[in-house]
């Protein structure tokens, strides 16, 4: 995936000069070598200018990093350390920056070896508070050499999904189609977190498209495709289509970037997509999200950036789906209950089209799409992959700004089973702890469209310090509750 950051962080020891240099000096060799020795050196870079301790060594240390290729930044208190020249660090570098501290090593050493770094984390929260810096600060900050480790390795898709944001470019094509309101929202926060966007016509995409007609690139595109659906290639006939208009995307990320690094797409899909173009882009959607390149349905703007997030954080494909319907009482009886530990209300039915990287999918087809062929021909509804989503560990999660232009989230942890779907799309049968409860007083109270983003493992930890650290409020922030704890809209008498 080469439309993701590669993250550099750079960690930088401060010491407070009224304590022995010598604690920073040794607890920062401790947690590099603890580092190394689980993670090697890769995405980390010790700064090795001696100890922070005041304003001219935090320049010493800002030079360093920034010449080091450093995009991000963690500062290590090895003892108290100088909240002044810590927190000008943090203000003064460009990217995301973390806080965390050392613990002290043993009780026969609590005189000269007392570094005092619990109550230090106190003080550079406060100053970080008062200069108006971000940071990033662990649940548990303060910790041994190993701790500090898994801290920083923590860190490293937090930090990638906000360098990525600052440099990243939403490319739409299209108003959303008719009754779609819910995937329309307003474009303001997306400069708040300083992401670009380029809205574009479908006349500019067809125009494109057209020039694209006779690509000497496409008889290896098709090969591509048909190495990759193999026995699933059911509609071989529209390969060259898709092809000339993978071309015209991939041309247009190029062409259209402009000075950002990354890019995501919120295509157009229908209705009139179908007649013009003479298919339906969900296959090659799928692609370019293989490709790490996010491309959302139904000009879903805050879905592909969602998408995008989510990519940077797990590293991988992720997808966008419908949160769609519920599972049959039959459904759950034979194939759920008694073999699995979740209600009926737990489960649900996750699908789109077919926009779903191919990888992602327990099998694969490429056909026509089932619901646009009810209005129309189908020979203009293939291109479509159809299969169901792999069983395994998800995390169903959306950043959205409301009508009133308020960002929003919310983030949950869950599974895909192993049941056979017996269905249409790429689609299948999801269990979320408690998702009844978080289905009517999350999406439904809080007014979130019905697509949501589905990364492909537990991220949840990861996510909820990103959407905090791009300014989510932590009440608008949302998680599936436990059974017990109650919504603030949840009837106590239901």
């Amino acid at each position: 995936m080469n439309n993701l950051p590669q993250v550099k962080l750079g960690v930088v020891a401060v010491s407070r000069d009224c304590f022995p240099e010598s604690l920073s000096v040794n607890r920062r060799k401790a947690l590099m070598d603890a580092y190394r020795k689980k993670y090697g050196d890769e995405g980390v870079y010790e700064c090795p200018i001696c100890i922070v301790e005041s304003e001219i060594h935090m320049v010493q240390a800002l030079e360093d990093i920034k010449k080091a290729g450093c995009n991000a930044l963690c500062v290590y208190l090895g003892n108290f350390g100088p909240e002044i020249a810590e927190t000008l660090l943090a203000k003064h570098f460009d990217g995301p920056a973390m806080f965390i501290a050392a613990a002290e090593e043993s009780q026969n050493d609590l005189v000269g070896g007392r570094g005092d770094a619990y109550c230090g984390m106190l003080n550079a929260s406060y100053n970080l508070k008062l200069r108006n810096v971000k940071a990033y600060i662990p649940e548990y900050p303060v910790g041994n050499a190993a701790e500090c480790a898994e801290m920083l390795h923590d860190f490293l898709p937090i930090a990638r999904a906000i360098i990525g944001l600052a440099d990243l470019k939403i490319i739409s094509f299209g108003p959303r189609p008719l009754n779609f309101l819910a995937c329309n929202a307003p474009i303001k926060q997306l400069f708040n977190l300083g992401v670009e966007i380029e809205e574009n016509s479908e006349l500019d995409l067809f125009e494109a498209f057209k020039k694209h007609e006779g690509d000497e690139r496409i008889p290896a595109k098709v090969k591509e495709m048909e190495e990759e659906l193999g026995k699933g290639n059911l509609k071989p006939e529209v390969l060259p289509k898709l092809a000339q208009y993978e071309l015209t995307l991939l041309d247009w990320v190029e062409a259209h970037k402009g000075y950002r690094k990354y890019v995501a797409i919120a295509g157009k899909c229908w209705p009139a997509f179908q007649t013009q173009f003479g298919f339906v882009p969900c296959y090659v959607n799928s692609r370019l999200t293989g490709m790490g390149i996010p491309v959302s349905c139904e000009v879903d703007i805050y879905g592909a950036l969602s998408e995008f997030i989510g990519t940077c954080v797990s590293e991988d494909a992720v997808t966008l789906l419908d949160i769609n319907n519920s599972v049959p009482d039959d459904m759950y009886e034979e194939s759920i209950q008694g073999k699995f530990e979740y209600t009926h209300k737990d489960t649900f039915m996750g699908f789109h089209c077919g926009n779903t990287c191919s990888k992602k999918l327990a099998f694969c087809n490429m056909k026509y799409q089932m619901i646009m062929a009810r209005n129309l021909p189908e020979e203009v509804t293939q291109g479509t992959l159809e299969g169901d989503i792999l069983p395994g560990e998800i995390t169903f999660y959306r950043l959205q700004s409301t009508s009133d232009n308020k960002l929003r989230a919310y983030i949950a942890q869950g599974e895909v089973l192993p049941v056979a779907t017996r269905s249409f799309g790429s689609i299948g049968v999801f269990a979320i702890p408690e998702m009844g409860r978080f289905y009517r007083h999350v999406l439904i109270e809080k007014n979130f469209p019905h697509h949501g983003a589905v990364a492909f493992g537990h991220f949840g930890k990861a996510l909820y310090e990103v959407f905090k650290y791009v300014g989510v409020p932590v009440e608008d922030l949302d998680y599936n509750q436990p059974k017990g704890a109650r919504y603030p809209t949840e009837n106590p008498f239901a």
